[in-house]
């Protein structure tokens, strides 16, 4: 294992939306504020509907009233303005879908709708002997300096994004690289875009679309756009950044031709996570993505409040006033007016102290109940990745049967379940429940089990005792060694027998300390599941061997199922290939033992269970999983997950290293610099898969250099059979067929098991009660000029509703 921060890979990215997901994930480790990326469909209806539907507060135009300014929690302030770059965020792509064109936005369901501010049309109009796709544009759509939206802009966004000019410093050119040419067509209205070779997901591109006057030269692509857009196309416009306030204040477009944005103004305000609650709490927010404990303590505000329950009783309840009992209270008062006036005071002051305490929760009691949680699914997924360039788990035995070790249902309900939101664990890698690409295909790697764990483990050498075992051919004791022996046993030989006995007993001491020196020191290690006592319930029980605990002798024993695993998984995900179970069918389980079979002489026996508590070790090291997890505020349900996991690769005797650092450097210094063997974070869903997804699982190269290009795949995991699937899924034009190839290629993601999706994350939102329709989205994309606060109701309208 490399040093902390060691770089062991360097990534590439070679796409906007590659930068965008690995922004994501470098944010998802504590906690996330995901943008969707726009998809396409076909319009079909996808099987299966949202894990959770969204939740905010949907209401027609007519009862939003016209006005205010919503004032919005961010995670920072963006430090460039131009989504292609890679150092964009969450913030960036907020402000982008507020004031720029989106050709494309998602629904409910997370399937692309053409967006009718800015297209009237756009498909593929021929597909030979090119792929030609037409846009007609919206014949009202204007940049804000009154310029026609058009021809010049795409043209321009193309040859910045394409890759054939490297002085423009983008993130990747995915999509763009595969246009020959664009052309106005009948009329200004109208753009022809020539592709060179077919690409599925053309309506990827254009998205957000930036004016010629950021695109058209690499000093304004690559500075310009960092702290100002020079045109914008939106239902808002970019006002104001102040980076002393941490505030950036958009405001309503004059020149939008659509339905007008109902608010007046929208200030992103700069919120760390961990200083929402206190800013909630003071009523300087509208809208806020929050963690559990905020929105259990906005709960418990509105349960006060529906109960007639006032701030200083809830603070009684609840709150700080909640521990003094009538007995403490009086002996308190007897103290701040005893005879030892020294004690007096001190108590005096401490009581005072403990009142400003409860006034102030009681205040902020009152103001949270003026919020409303609003929750779903995030559309991203939590996972386990396993880092598979070195070490234990470059062995695809030792990943599956981490992978087998987890109960993911119970990790998706430990999270999901007291928030009241669905528990059911993504079956895919690449697409969410709803989505149009969506299948489960973790059949390929199999569910938790822990006999077929351990089974995996001792085919692939893993066994009791195999930490205090010499590899094969080692020699039992060196050739010095050896010598001191022989010298000592002649000196030996010449002296008197008390004098011999002696002598044994000196070179006996210093034997023992020449092992002691040559034993490496764990002083300072932590390992999990190694520090209970003989006599804990949950101690390790001794292995059992053939001749006695420990005896290390070999037994003529069944061989374990999982020496077949990797062709029955081969062959699952060769029956997704062809769209047959056949193959499956025919394949020996991997689930069961084959009748009969025998291992050769020497080969370990499977992990029994009385062994199953009992850490495990191969030619003289012990199987031992170094766990980096983040450390921040923000953290803990990932902590919390983490702990969950530990406990589960311990039942099969997989001990882990537990590693907690900081989260600035969780992501670059560790994941993706490849120094972990185990890590926790998110991706975000994509509607462009076969685009989007393949840099996170294409298969490393080697670099020139001698580092591994690894592009986004942090867990180092990859075959030439899941690149040569996405890269047919992106290369045909018929959406079935492109759809069924991107779950093939997952089945055999799965198969890898370099990543384990655990859980969708969940959404929360902290929501002033009278704005609507905003809140958490799911799977959606918010539509700007339909947020607002609700009108109030006239007493007429009231007396109507009763």
């Amino acid at each position: 294992m490399s040093q902390i921060g060691a770089p062991r890979g360097r990534t590439c990215s070679r796409s906007p939306r590659s930068r965008t997901l690995r922004s994501v994930a470098t944010l998802t480790s504590a906690v996330l504020a995901v943008t969707v990326l726009a998809g396409c469909s076909s319009g079909d209806e996808a099987d299966e509907s949202p894990a959770a539907a969204q939740d905010n507060a949907p209401a027609p135009r007519d009862r939003v009233a016209d006005g205010g300014t919503l004032r919005w929690a961010v995670d920072a302030l963006p430090t460039t303005l131009n989504t292609f770059q890679a150092d964009a965020d969450g913030t960036t792509s907020r402000i982008a879908g507020a004031v720029l064109p989106s050709l494309y936005t998602l629904d409910g369901r997370g399937r692309p709708r053409l967006n009718p501010d800015y297209l009237e049309s756009a498909q593929v109009v021929e597909t030979e002997p090119k792929q030609v796709v037409l846009y007609k544009l919206n014949q009202q759509a204007v940049w804000s300096d009154g310029r026609e939206i058009g021809a010049p802009d795409f043209v321009a966004q193309w040859r910045a994004l394409s890759g054939r000019d490297t002085a423009y410093w983008t993130a990747r050119n995915s999509g763009y690289e595969r246009i020959e040419k664009i052309e106005r067509g009948k009329n200004d209205l109208e753009v022809r875009v020539t592709f060179a070779k077919p690409y599925a997901d053309w309506q990827s591109l254009f998205t957000p679309l930036y004016p010629k006057q950021v695109m058209g030269s690499p000093n304004s692509f690559n500075d310009g756009a960092r702290t100002t857009l020079k045109a914008t196309a939106g239902p808002f416009l970019l006002k104001t950044i102040d980076r002393k306030s941490g505030d950036v204040t958009l405001a309503r477009n004059p020149r939008w031709w659509g339905q007008p944005a109902k608010l007046d103004s929208v200030v992103l305000k700069a919120v760390p996570r961990a200083e929402r609650s206190a800013a909630l709490a003071a009523g300087t927010l509208d809208l806020a993505e929050i963690d559990r404990s905020t929105a259990e303590r906005i709960s418990l505000a509105l349960r006060d409040a529906r109960a007639g329950r006032n701030g200083a009783e809830a603070a009684a309840a609840h709150g700080p006033g909640s521990s003094i009992t009538p007995s403490k209270a009086l002996k308190s008062w007897a103290l701040a007016h005893g005879s030892d006036d020294e004690k007096a005071a001190e108590v005096r002051a401490a009581r005072k102290e403990n009142q400003e305490a409860i006034a102030r929760y009681a205040s902020a009691q009152d103001t949270l109940a003026k919020y409303v949680v609003r929750k779903s699914l995030e559309p991203a997924y939590t996972q386990l990745s396993l880092n598979g360039e070195s070490g234990p788990l470059a062995d695809e035995r030792v990943r599956r049967a981490v992978a087998r070790a987890i109960n993911r249902q119970e990790l998706a309900e430990s999270v999901l379940k007291p928030l009241g939101l669905p528990a059911q664990p993504p079956g895919s890698h690449l697409a969410l429940a709803g989505q149009a690409a969506y299948a489960d295909s973790s059949d390929a790697l199999g569910g938790q089990d822990t006999k077929e764990a351990q089974a995996l483990l001792a085919d692939a050498g893993w066994v009791p005792g195999g930490a205090l075992r010499k590899p094969a051919g080692t020699k039992a004791g060196s050739e010095a060694e050896k010598e001191a022996e022989k010298k000592t046993e002649k000196k030996e030989g010449e002296k008197k027998e008390g004098e011999k006995k002696e002598g044994e007993k000196k070179a006996e001491g210093s034997t023992d300390a020449k092992k002691s020196s040559d034993t490496a020191s764990d002083e300072g290690l932590y390992i999990v599941g190694d520090d209970k006592p003989a006599d804990h319930p949950d101690a390790p029980a001794p292995a059992i061997g053939a001749n006695g605990p420990e005896s290390g002798t070999g037994v003529l024993a069944p061989a374990p199922a999982a020496a077949r695993q990797s062709a029955a998984l081969l062959a699952r995900a060769e029956a997704l290939d062809t769209g047959t179970t056949r193959g499956a069918q025919s394949a020996a389980k991997p689930d069961q033992g084959m009748a009969g079979a025998y291992a050769p002489r020497g080969t370990a026996a499977p992990v029994t269970a009385p062994e199953a508590g009992k850490a495990l070790g191969k030619d003289g090291k012990a199987l031992s999983l170094r766990f980096v997890l983040p450390s921040g505020p923000g953290s803990e349900s990932l902590r919390t997950v983490g702990d969950r996991i530990v406990r589960m690769l311990d039942a099969v005797g997989i001990r882990t290293e537990v590693t907690k650092v900081s989260d600035d450097s969780f992501f670059k210094d560790h994941v993706a610099s490849g120094d972990y063997d185990l890590a926790l974070y998110s991706w975000p869903a994509s509607a462009f898969p076969a685009t989007d997804a393949r840099p996170i699982f294409a298969k490393p190269e080697p670099a020139s250099d001698g580092s591994l290009l690894v592009e986004q795949n942090y867990s180092r995991v990859g075959t030439d059979r899941i690149d040569q699937l996405f890269d047919q899924a992106a290369g045909t034009l018929d959406e079935e067929e492109s759809r069924e190839l991107v779950r093939q290629a997952d089945a055999r993601i799965w198969a890898a098991a370099g990543s384990i999706p655990l859980y969708q994350r969940p959404q929360l939102v902290a929501a002033r009660a009278d704005l609507v329709n905003a809140g958490a989205w799911g799977l959606a994309a918010p539509r700007y000029q339909d947020i607002g606060f609700k009108k109030p109701e006239s007493s007429k309208g009231a007396e109507r509703n009763r």
